[in-house]
């Protein structure tokens, strides 16, 4: 049987070679293996966090071997980031144990040969106190310390400034919170705390309907079987209350699966009016009307449907949500991966959202609303795009939404970072069609 640390190693081999999401790649490698829940938590912990800093201890690792990372062997490599990240960042886990038991996987992996390089750059880092040095420039030194590349310190600080760079990017590698959003059609809130068990939940101050949770597994209760809840964060549900649907209204949710917001919308209309909810793909579709089924929301309908093509089929709707895809930089800290595409591989992103959002606007009724969203922080795909709508169309006026709530609401758009609810990062713009 594999050990916890093993399994991390290989996962990582994986994950940095394909690509693939992390927590996919996860999930498939632990149901693989017949690990107790404390070797998962500890594997869990190891693969997540060697994603999230492999900056930083790339870093580290290459100020005691001087011919370069890039020349080390991908398992050696990936056993360095192991034993780096646990004796920076895992404190329960004592030194020695961490040397040795990484000493022990170069022989496990076939690499016995590097087993005397690795418990000495671990032994020498111990032996420095655990400190590593930082470039004083600002670009460099925050690409290092919160484990972000270059190009995306660079577009944050150019985009919002050091202050807002500094709260998405050091929030990115701490852990995110579980939010939860009550289901009205379903439980109040004293039958949602009684389900949850032994689990805590506080209710948030602004937020009507959401509540933090204080730890635990939300999956595990009775309250989730019975579907008094589904998991959001807090950005997707203000997303939902700037579209501010009611019973009376019929919704269009472009892209729709796997179906989070459109839940959220439904439970607003009170299970009422109608909700049509499209995706590319027919899997995705399913994650949807199994949600629905669920939580018992009557008013969606779920279908396969490409967002850039109109449909003439489809009638007119008095609320349009145009969550589109986006590079996901505002959610790092839940796909820490996405740091490591190169930036162009986002090139082409704004030319495919404003397709989609232009093809939306066909749908939506004269005075009926758009909210356009995505959970990224960068400017070509939310200003620009939004602003390039509105250029195009004179029959479209901007709308201030959720004023009520302050900072960074007030206008037509918004840019949500964790400094304002503690939410993912987030981008939220709102349209009428006036003629």
């Amino acid at each position: 049987m594999k050990s916890a640390r093993y399994l991390a190693v290989e996962l990582l081999n994986k994950t940095f070679v394909k690509g693939s999401f992390s927590n996919i790649q996860l999930n498939h490698g632990l149901s693989r293996e017949n690990l107790s829940d404390r070797d998962k938590k500890l594997c869990t912990l190891i693969y997540y966090g060697v994603i999230e800093r492999k900056i930083t201890l790339d870093h580290i690792i290459g100020g005691f071997y001087q011919k370069g990372i890039d020349k080390l062997d991908v398992n050696v490599l990936n056993i360095l980031r192991c034993g780096v990240y646990q004796l920076l960042y895992a404190d329960s886990i004592p030194d020695n144990a961490v040397v040795n038991e990484s000493v022990e996987l170069t022989k496990k992996f076939k690499k016995a040969s590097a087993s005397g390089l690795v418990n000495a750059i671990l032994r020498n880092f111990i032996r420095q106190g655990k400190n590593f040095p930082v470039p004083m420039d600002i670009l460099n030194s925050s690409s290092i310390l919160y484990s972000a590349p270059i190009w995306l310190v660079d577009s944050l600080c150019g985009d919002y400034g050091i202050e807002k760079m500094t709260d998405l990017l050091s929030d990115a590698v701490e852990k995110p919170p579980i939010t939860l959003r009550r289901n009205t059609v379903r439980c109040s809130e004293e039958e949602l705390f009684n389900a949850l068990g032994e689990l805590k939940a506080e209710k948030d101050e602004k937020i009507p309907c959401c509540y933090l949770l204080k730890g635990g597994d939300p999956t595990a209760t009775e309250a989730f079987e019975k579907g008094y809840f589904h998991v959001q964060d807090r950005a997707s549900q203000l997303c939902c209350m700037a579209l501010n649907p009611c019973e009376n209204d019929r919704v269009l949710d472009v892209c729709s699966a796997p179906g989070g917001k459109t839940f959220t919308m439904a439970e607003m209309m009170n299970g009422k009016g109608e909700i049509y909810a499209f995706d590319l793909h027919e899997n995705r579709v399913k994650l949807i009307k199994n949600g629905a089924v669920k939580l018992g929301l009557d008013n969606i309908k779920a279908m396969t449907g490409d967002a850039s093509v109109f449909n003439p089929e489809l009638p007119k709707f008095s609320k349009v949500l145009c969550d589109v895809p986006c590079s996901g930089v505002g959610a790092i800290r839940r796909k820490p991966e996405i740091k490591y595409k190169e930036e162009s591989d986002f090139d082409n992103l704004p030319e495919i959202q404003y397709k989609i959002l232009e093809n939306a606007l066909n749908y939506l009724e004269v005075g009926g609303e758009l909210v356009y969203s995505t959970c990224t922080l960068r400017k070509e795909e939310n200003d620009e795009v939004i602003d390039k709508l509105l250029e195009n169309h004179p029959e479209l006026e901007g709308v201030g939404f959720l004023e009520e709530l302050g900072e960074p609401f007030g206008t037509y758009k918004a840019s949500l970072f964790p400094m304002h609810f503690g939410s993912d990062g987030f981008f939220v713009s709102k349209v009428r069609k006036v003629r």
